[in-house]
């Protein structure tokens, strides 16, 4: 499935229907009073944060959707019906803004999580609800209120546990098939990986996710290499894996220092975000492994781990970190828009 993480889209709702101006008719009734029904509310656009929705591609072609009108009421006191609720399915970790202002209107997180985001129209009262004493044949009755039309853009950032992070073809997306289900693109030139992969991990009674998020090079934050399209999906994973390679031209250091840096540039509180140093392709080193592993770590001052996922070295050791990281704590649910306080 293509993987989009951006869409507009136009909504409505549906419109109230209009209340009923009608009088009785019976026989021997030459008077009848009034007994218009009251029109149907219309539908309201809900959302709703699906887990089985993982793209945002059935809105990526600009599509317009809407709510089911109100009915109209009808005599004999029959209030019509109410129109049917559009319900939108988006994937969890989608954000909803006004696509004119930019205006943050909803972020759903939590799976399930359901937002009415537009108001269907209420239906207008029928004329039975305008008699009075001196006024007992009123000959009007109120129209519905219309639909609420609002252009809404949608953007997904991913919900994962873990993000890995580092240069193109350093071996994130090997990393990430071997410790999990995922299926993601494996090759050896730079950009591999285009879009991010989601892997489910399971391991010492725990389970998280894993992003691995497509290759950083310098000035992502700016837009190098689509580096701004890419960022964004790091903001609310809870922990970030510093994958370095032993073989580019710059070192494991530099390396470090560039991906800290244009994560600084993207979000200053993302580098404070709980993180591990892993050197990858840990194979390629052969028995100057722990020595690599070794300098490396005293030239950062912080622990290095070394993975291989072709031999599998150090990824059990890996697997044990991350699970003792992982205590199964739900997310909480952000602050959502109301469209009544409008």
């Amino acid at each position: 499935m293509q993987f989009i993480d951006e869409a507009t889209v136009v909504a409505a709702s549906g419109a109230g229907g209009n209340g009923s101006r009608s009088f009785r008719r019976e026989k021997h009734v030459p008077r009848g009073g009034p007994d218009g029904g009251d029109g149907g509310k219309g539908g309201d656009v809900v959302l709703v944060a699906d887990p089985r929705s993982r793209s945002l591609l059935d809105y990526h072609y600009g599509r317009t959707y809407s709510a089911e009108d109100g009915k109209a009421g009808s005599g004999a006191r029959k209030s019509g019906r109410d129109g049917e609720d559009l319900v939108l399915a988006v994937p969890p970790g989608t954000q909803v803004f006004d696509a004119n202002s930019g205006e943050l209107l909803a972020d759903l997180v939590s799976e399930g999580h359901r937002l009415v985001i537009l108001r269907g129209g209420n239906g207008g009262w029928g004329n039975i609800h305008f008699a009075t004493a001196t006024r007992q044949v009123p000959d009007f009755a109120n129209p519905g209120q219309p639909a609420v039309v609002r252009s809404l853009r949608f953007e997904l950032k991913l919900l994962a546990d873990v993000a890995l992070v580092g240069y193109p073809n350093v071996g994130k997306s090997s990393l990430i098939r071997a410790i999990s289900a995922s299926q993601a693109r494996v090759a050896d030139y730079p950009f591999t990986t285009l879009v991010p992969n989601l892997g489910v991990v399971r391991h010492q009674s725990r389970v998280f996710t894993v992003a691995d998020i497509p290759g950083l090079i310098e000035g992502a934050a700016q837009g190098a290499g689509l580096g701004t399209r890419f960022l964004k999906h790091v903001e609310r994973c809870r922990t970030l894996v510093f994958l370095l390679s032993p073989v580019e031209s710059e070192s494991p250091a530099q390396q470090l220092a560039v991906l800290q840096r244009e994560l600084a540039s993207h979000d200053r509180d993302l580098p404070q975000r709980p993180s591990m140093v892993v050197l990858a392709k840990a194979d390629l080193l052969g028995p100057d492994v722990d020595d690599v592993v070794r300098e490396l770590a005293e030239e950062l001052g912080r622990p290095v781990l070394a993975v291989s996922p072709i031999t599998k070295v150090g990824v059990p050791r890996f697997l044990d970190e991350l699970a003792s990281r992982f205590a199964q704590e739900p997310r909480q649910a952000p602050a959502t828009y109301d469209p009544m306080a409008d």
